[in-house]
């Protein structure tokens, strides 16, 4: 069973638990929607939905999502930076691409994709600003 379709399941089962206590009365309609993560009246509506059958079930599972960029744009992408911008970091490479190659995607994308595919390496972590420092022994001993 795929993850997504299990946490469905998981969903559902929850859901006509704390349905089923709400039918019962051990629940106002504003203890079941507390507990589903919703506001009392969304939790109200998803109630009166689910007296009609199947009409709960997410539809949407199992899809790809329709903002997906392709897999060819994002090897052609690839594809110029090791072959026309090896070297150049994520910044100057995603503002080239998008003014000499009318690529409309985002900074961060942009960035996952390339370290994903090991050719840009990680920054280096910043040492901390403020670092902690043990406790002197004796009270005063920092003051000059």
């Amino acid at each position: 069973m795929k993850l997504t379709a299990w946490l469905q399941d998981r969903r559902m089962q929850k859901f006509r638990d704390v349905l089923s206590r709400w039918n019962g009365g051990d629940l106002s309609m504003m203890e079941a929607g507390e507990l589903l993560g919703m506001s009392e009246r969304h939790s109200g509506a998803t109630a009166t939905v689910t007296k009609r059958p199947g009409k709960v079930v997410d539809h949407r599972l199992g899809k790809i999502s329709t903002r997906r960029v392709p897999a060819e744009a994002i090897e052609e992408m690839l594809e110029l930076y090791r072959h026309r911008y090896l070297g150049w970091n994520v910044k100057h490479f995603h503002e080239h691409l998008l003014r000499d190659h009318d690529f409309s995607w985002g900074y961060t994308f942009i960035s996952t994709q390339l370290h994903a595919a090991g050719l840009v390496e990680r920054a280096k972590r910043r040492g901390a600003h403020r670092r902690k420092r043990e406790r002197k022994p004796c009270e005063g001993m920092m003051l000059h």
